[in-house]
């Protein structure tokens, strides 16, 4: 038996157009997909990406296919599904790790990368270190190695949204219009991730999460703006393909019950009916 972790992503600090593509970097919070691989017969109620992992890594190992029906995968995760908080990496990648594990295998954190790509369009949560991802074709770029320290109020919509169906929109014209305010993302971000500053990244997420609106509109948005300048929060991280947000504070220095009640007036709890604080962590498969 083997097991591996993979954390959530509160959405992604930026996604756009950047250096030639689509790129992205997530926001890994304290939220984990468990994936367990085992020997027995597989469950019925298994996510078929996470079965489609484990023929993929027999096939590059070279081992029989009939295999497969030898592994049980058991999964638990927490993370909610189609809200654009990397419930599909996570699985993924935590499947794929428990595997290698399983078989006393080892995958670098670009290989598993590239083996999430060549399933779905994939978040940069497999990296340790904040990552410029580009989550298609697999590029990856180090952005730093002092990510800051800080939390996340998540505001979980009721609405949801299939990665795969966001791919499908028109956006190439709104990605590239918003190319300029991306490109100061990115250098934020950059120099965020080199001095450790927690107000830069949120300064980079809002930059981004702006621009995003151009393509995937959040209800509330502005309101949630209105509460990041009201309470001196870092910014706001949203899902630029689904419909979680995210506001990047610290939990020991900002007023966290005035900022829930701020978001609970009028019509909050219809906007957000779950709101919880989490910690944004390191990336990468445990």
């Amino acid at each position: 038996m083997a097991v591996a972790q993979c954390p959530a992503s509160c959405g992604e600090l930026i996604q756009g157009w950047i250096l030639g593509s689509e790129k992205l970097i997530s926001c890994p919070v304290g939220l984990y997909s468990t994936v367990e691989v085992r020997t027995g017969k597989p469950a019925d109620n298994e996510r078929p990406l996470t079965r489609e992992m484990v023929n993929q890594l027999l096939a590059l190992w070279e081992f029989p296919v009939e295999w497969s029906q030898q592994l049980r995968i058991n999964l638990h995760s927490p993370i909610p599904v189609a809200k654009g908080m990397a419930s599909s990496t996570a699985d993924i990648a935590a499947t794929a790790v428990a595997t290698a594990r399983y078989f006393d295998k080892t995958l670098t954190e670009q290989a598993l990368a590239q083996l999430c790509v060549n399933l779905e369009p994939t978040d940069s949560t497999p990296f340790r270190q904040m990552t410029l991802f580009d989550h298609n074709q697999g590029h990856a770029l180090t952005v730093g190695s002092e990510q800051p320290e800080l939390d996340i109020l998540v505001l979980e919509s009721p609405l949801t949204l299939q990665t795969a169906d966001y791919h499908r929109l028109d956006r190439q014209a709104a990605l590239l219009a918003g190319a300029p305010q991306l490109a100061q993302a990115w250098q934020k971000a950059r120099q965020a991730c080199e001095t450790g500053c927690a107000r830069l990244l949120g300064e980079a997420a809002t930059l981004s999460a702006i621009a995003s609106q151009q393509i995937l509109p959040k209800p509330g948005f502005q309101r949630v703006l209105d509460i990041v300048e009201r309470f001196a929060l870092y910014g706001v991280s949203i899902a630029h393909s689904g419909s979680v947000m995210g506001l990047m504070l610290d939990r020991t220095k900002h007023d966290v019950e005035a900022v829930m009640a701020e978001l609970e007036r009028d019509d909050g709890n219809v906007l957000w009916p779950q709101k919880y604080v989490l910690p944004m962590v390191e990336g990468g498969v445990r």
